[in-house]
């Protein structure tokens, strides 16, 4: 008698059980996106994992969090999933906590201080740092 092996997911499933990150690592996702012609192309998802949940089950999921023109953009990834190509790591860091949602909070709070550095006058804006043309400030803003 053979066996018949049947293949339930495109995913290599041991292959993402032995990935190693964790909360506070630095990864790249590659994501497979579908064009409206029916072409795939990767696009990557660079960004600091800010939570890791239900282990190595099937429902797996993690949290990538990234600064995208001064504004914070987190997703959540499924682990098995099929649209993930592959998963990379970039920078391994030690974070005393699994979860570390209180990274949001402390983003807000330097944009803000940046925020409050800059003090507007009449017509010239003057920084603590160094002075500064309108037109630089108002991108400054614009972006933070």
């Amino acid at each position: 008698m053979t066996a018949i092996k049947i293949k339930f997911s495109p995913v290599d499933i041991n292959a993402r059980k032995k990935l190693d990150f964790q909360s506070g690592d630095t990864i790249k996702v590659w994501s497979k996106i579908i064009d409206e012609k029916g072409k795939s192309r990767l696009q990557a998802f660079e960004g600091m994992v800010l939570a890791r949940k239900h282990g190595t089950e099937a429902g797996a999921t993690f949290t990538v969090r990234k600064i995208a023109s001064g504004v914070g953009v987190e997703r959540i990834f499924p682990l098995y999933s099929p649209v993930i190509d592959k998963v990379e790591l970039i920078k391994k860091a030690r974070a005393r906590r699994s979860k570390l949602y209180y990274i949001r909070t402390k983003a807000k709070k330097d944009v803000r201080k940046k925020m409050r550095s800059v003090v507007f006058t009449n017509s010239k804006t003057i920084s603590q740092d160094e002075p500064m043309s309108e037109v630089e400030t108002v991108e400054t803003i614009k972006t933070e």
